[in-house]
């Protein structure tokens, strides 16, 4: 059995019934679907976080491009891509 802890969490009713109508009609249980539902939001959110952060190390590394330089490079692309078209 994997390694689990318990975690309390307060859910408005609305938000409790409508898991609970949830776990009825998917024949699970609340508990089974709310662990999915957090570990999908956990997984989501760090991914951004860790995103952003790979950004801020290019900017403290000086791996950035001017936003000038990208906006007319991307009109340039589009400019060729309706050119072919």
């Amino acid at each position: 059995m994997p390694d689990s802890t318990t975690l309390t969490v307060r859910l408005s009713n609305d938000v409790k019934g409508k898991l609970a109508t949830l776990a009825d009609r998917t024949h699970r249980t609340r508990s089974f679907l709310a662990a999915e539902a957090i570990a999908a939001y956990v997984k989501r959110e760090l991914a951004i976080v860790e995103g952003f952060e790979r950004g801020q190390a290019d900017v403290r590394a000086g791996q950035v491009t001017r936003h000038d330089e990208v906006a007319r490079e991307a009109r340039a692309i589009i400019e060729a891509a309706r050119a072919k078209a």
